[in-house]
Parts: C-alpha cells; structure tokens; sequence
C-alpha cells in the first residue's frame, strides 16, 4: 500500500517502503504550462529535505523542484527527458521526476495530506 503526500513548495511523495517517488502536482503542472524540459538528479545523489533537486522548463517559466524529503537518488524518469509533456499529460502517474531511498521515514509524516494540500491551493 502506498501513501501520498504534498510539499509546500507543490511536489508530491509517494512512499511504497522505504522508496518514495517523487514528482510535482497537477496544480504546479497546470501553473507552468507546457513543459519544454526537464533536467533530473543523477543516480546516488544525496537529497536533503527541501533541497534543490531538479529543473522543470515551460513555455512560462523555468522551476526548481525540491526534494520534499531527503534522500538518495535511485531512479530518474528517462522519459521526461524524451518527451516533457509527459508531465503535463499525467504529473502525479506516469510524469513522476525520480525515484529515492528516503533517509528518515519520519519527514514523510510532516507534509500535508491530499486534503490539506487542496486546502492550501485554494488559500493561495
């Protein structure tokens, strides 16, 4: 069974053990437009929480994404890479950015719920 979670800063967490994937929120996605490029993290990097991650580019805007949690890099979404839109086209399924083996379960308890994030985009 796996678990979602939402960041501030609108990437999203799912967490299956002790491996979370990691991507941003239909609302960030639809925010930035159609994205152009995606830059992701090299296999083994060390994420902390809330450090800079990857670069997603639009017709908009270029964006960080930032590691909701900390962790080691295990897995990058080559695909984006190929074909950006995948983010647009499915950001919190098939537009995941990557994949990392968490180093603190307990981080992944402090991001909001699907409830709270809803609650937290209508107030911004």
């Amino acid at each position: 069974m796996s678990d979602v979670r939402y960041s501030d800063q609108h990437e999203w967490v799912r967490l299956e053990g002790d491996v979370a994937t990691v991507g941003i929120t239909a609302f960030a996605a639809e925010q930035l437009g159609d994205v152009v490029y995606v830059e992701l993290p090299d296999n083994g990097r060390a994420l902390g929480k809330g450090g800079e991650a990857a670069v997603v580019e639009s017709v908009k805007a270029a964006s960080e994404v930032y590691a909701p949690i900390g962790g080691e890099v295990i897995d990058a979404n080559m695909a984006l890479a190929d074909d950006p839109a995948k983010v647009n086209a499915d950001p919190e399924g098939d537009g995941w950015f990557f994949k990392m083996k968490i180093a603190d379960a307990g981080e992944f308890a402090t991001l909001m719920t699907r409830e709270q994030y809803d609650a937290f985009v209508k107030e911004h």
